[in-house]
């Protein structure tokens, strides 16, 4: 069933973002926009992040997904298409078949993005307009319980921690999701002060008060 499930998941997450033609973030050649860094940065970092557990091997393999930072960074459209290019790399770069090529896909990259996405929807809504409610709200708590959620329905679908009791499970991912919150938190606060043209979620018009 999961052998099934995981590809239709991941085109029916993949097929919408490229029918949204994310390629016009990135502007003209005359009139780019800021977006090229973060871009580049991660196609050129994640995967060897992303390839650490099949490099190593530890009692538990630590995972950081980074697909949160990503869709802040570049929009979900952008990001879909982006992280598909990180698991091909990924892929390249490991022993990983392409079954563990699409498991990483999905429930370290789309998923994520994709829960990322609807919580942010749902705190631009709900909530003040407020540069905090950005940082904290999206980047940190929004990411926290993304990932947490995203590994929790791939524990679900059949892919457990190696050496890790089911019961000990939800504690693990919980605790690694922290790691993917604390480090996303703490990138957007340093990209609004200092580099908000990385930011395609981010809005000085939105969250600024210019009064």
């Amino acid at each position: 069933m999961t052998a099934l499930l995981e590809p239709l998941l991941a085109l029916a997450l993949l097929l919408p973002a490229l029918w949204l033609r994310p390629w016009r973030l990135l502007g003209s050649r005359d009139k780019p926009s800021g977006l090229q860094t973060p871009l580049l940065a991660t196609l050129a970092l994640l995967p060897l992040l992303w390839a650490l557990p099949f490099w190593h091997a530890m009692p538990l393999q630590l995972q950081w997904s980074g697909a949160c930072l990503v869709t802040l960074c570049l929009g979900w459209p952008l990001a879909v298409p982006a992280l598909t290019l990180v698991s091909a790399l990924t892929w390249l770069i490991t022993p990983a078949t392409g079954t563990q090529a699409l498991a990483l896909l999905l429930w370290q990259g789309l998923v994520p993005a994709t829960l990322a996405l609807g919580l942010g929807a749902l705190l631009r809504r709900f909530l003040p307009h407020h540069p905090l409610v950005y940082i904290l709200g999206r980047a940190f708590f929004g990411t926290l319980l993304a990932v947490f959620a995203a590994n929790l329905l791939a524990l679900w679908a059949g892919h457990t921690l190696p050496n890790v009791g089911r019961e000990l499970s939800w504690i693990a991912l919980w605790l690694m999701a922290w790691g993917d919150a604390i480090t996303t938190g703490m990138m957007v606060a340093i990209f609004v002060a200092y580099r908000p043209e990385w930011l395609a979620t981010w809005s000085d018009t939105l969250y600024l008060d210019k009064s």
